[in-house]
């Protein structure tokens, strides 16, 4: 049974072969395991403690994320997955970016009440900082 926030069988088979081999020392917690701790961790919200005890000791599921963030894991993950999506066409690699400015109102910026200039006091030439 898939729980939420966990991977389908399909998903895991492409994230496996970008997953780095074991290394040698003590036995390491499964990978899938692992990494859908991770997952469970990053789309709830839930702090590292909080992560359900299926997916082997909190302390196992961080420093695993530490080390892959760290070597790039992650990053190669993602390049990988989108060199594949793009193969297929499925990414629009168009970028639309607006530069649209709008003015809010003195007060909406922070401004205080008397901040201006009263209107009794005009502007001289001397108040005016482009001397005109």
């Amino acid at each position: 049974m898939i729980r939420r926030y966990e991977l389908t069988d399909e998903e895991w088979e492409k994230l496996r072969v970008l997953l780095p081999s074991g290394q040698m020392g003590r036995p390491r917690e499964d990978d899938r395991r692992v990494l859908n701790g991770i997952v469970w961790k990053i789309r709830s919200g839930a702090t590292w403690r909080d992560i359900p005890n299926r997916y082997g000791p909190w302390q196992s599921v961080y420093t695993r994320f530490r080390r892959w963030a760290l070597d790039g894991t992650f990053t190669r993950m993602l390049q990988a997955l989108q060199a594949e999506a793009d193969a297929r066409g499925d990414i629009d690699w168009l970028v639309a970016v607006d530069s649209t400015i709008v003015r809010a109102h003195q007060h909406a910026a922070g401004a205080k009440k008397g901040d201006q200039a009263p209107a009794s006091h005009p502007i001289t030439p001397s108040d005016d900082p482009e001397g005109d």
